[in-house]
């Protein structure tokens, strides 16, 4: 259930409240019988870890490995790399 801040017009306190979507919403203030008003509070709903963005989303070409990594690929055939072991 969300908690609800409320802010009196007349004195100026700040209520909470602990309220169901479907309640409605409070009225008048328990002290001085002023009109009370909602406040908009920061949320403390935080998206925390990997996967929340599209940056950390896996590499969908997808054959990529760590191990191969910014290795330069071989452009010599593998039968001039036997020959040139021989020498």
């Amino acid at each position: 259930m969300p908690i609800y801040e409320y802010e009196c017009t007349k004195c100026g306190r700040i209520e909470e409240a602990w309220q169901k979507f479907s309640d409605k919403p409070l009225g008048t203030c328990k002290y001085c019988s002023g009109r009370l008003h909602k406040l908009i509070s920061q949320s403390s709903f935080h998206l925390k870890g990997t996967g929340w963005y599209a940056t950390d989303y896996a590499n969908k070409s997808g054959s990529s490995s760590p191990k191969t990594k910014g290795k330069k690929p071989d452009t010599q055939p593998a039968s001039s790399k036997k020959s040139e072991q021989k020498e």
